[in-house]
């Protein structure tokens, strides 16, 4: 099919972005970007920033499909999604169980245990008494995060159980359910996918403590090294690990999975992104632009996942 008839195909789009979530100065720059991108490439796209009256405008306006760039909770949780399914409107990335299973951290870890994914050890925190056991089970150092966040946002490294405390405590603002985990030392790679195909993996350098919402966003020393510096077989064992752990949850479309390398040599996974960031220090466009997609192709090529039927 030409891109000028996947153009005319498309029909009315709606960028879906903005929220309430934490993420929302995000989604903001993310959401600017792709409908700046689809209007550029001649699509006829619109932007909603989605809010408590996002029902009524979907009812108002006539929206032929929704391009969903809103992180986090409200957007790429399943709600959305589930709202874009009654209404029978087709959207973007991944459907309503596998939005919901990957933004929530704990059920992927128990998935990818189930179909044996290797993933940190790690344990759940409610209460004080928890934080206590966590100690003793995993030992330190160990890495402290909401468990239905994104961005990096309430997430701390901790070294003993006082600072395991105070980052609990600081979690639960995000989230009253917050995971902790063993701390991997050694190279982060991000590696996404992109219409069920692996794109190139990315190794990741940041002077900071691990890679944190600074580093992503706002810093202009993070390194991002494409190619990644891994041989080809364990390029391979990566790329094919990414494509088991993106399965296992059901994510389609595109996303993005966030792996660990140790010091022998062994991935573990943390999660998987199925809304990753669209900005300019985003992570999905470099890799694309490594597979030979520029920003307008790649946008272009998520949509058209809109013209497929759902399995």
């Amino acid at each position: 099919m030409s891109q000028a008839l996947d153009v005319k195909a498309f029909g009315r789009v709606s960028v879906l972005y903005g929220g309430r979530s934490a993420e929302r100065e995000v989604s903001l720059k993310s959401g600017a970007a792709v409908l700046a991108a689809l209007q550029a490439a001649g699509v006829d796209a619109f932007a909603i920033d989605v809010g408590d009256d996002l029902l009524a405008r979907l009812c108002e306006q006539q929206i032929d499909r929704a391009f969903i760039v809103l992180h986090g909770r409200g957007g790429e949780d399943g709600t959305v999604q589930g709202l874009l399914e009654c209404a029978g409107i087709p959207y973007t990335g991944s459907g309503v169980l596998a939005s919901a299973l990957a933004m929530d951290k704990l059920r992927t870890k128990q998935i990818w245990h189930s179909v044996g994914l290797p993933t940190p050890r790690h344990a759940a925190l409610v209460t004080e008494e928890d934080c206590h056991q966590a100690a003793q089970d995993l030992g330190f150092p160990l890495i402290v995060k909401p468990a239905s966040e994104g961005s990096s946002i309430g997430m701390a490294k901790v070294d003993d159980l006082a600072a395991l405390l105070a980052a609990w405590q600081d979690a639960r603002r995000f989230d009253p359910q917050v995971l902790v985990e063993q701390w991997i030392s050694g190279p982060e790679f991000t590696v996404a996918m992109l219409g069920g195909e692996v794109l190139p993996p990315i190794r990741l350098g940041t002077n900071h403590a691990f890679y944190d919402y600074e580093a992503k966003y706002l810093s202009n020393d993070t390194k991002y090294e494409i190619p990644c510096g891994l041989d080809a077989q364990k390029e391979a064992e990566l790329r094919e690990l990414t494509a088991r752990a993106c399965q296992a949850l059901g994510v389609t479309g595109w996303g993005r999975a966030d792996v660990m390398q140790d010091g022998q040599g062994r991935f573990w996974l943390l999660e998987v992104n199925t809304v990753p960031g669209m900005t300019d220090h985003s992570l999905v466009p470099m890799a694309a632009k490594a597979h030979g997609l520029d920003f307008t192709a790649l946008v272009l090529n998520i949509l058209s996942g809109t013209l497929q039927a759902r399995g």
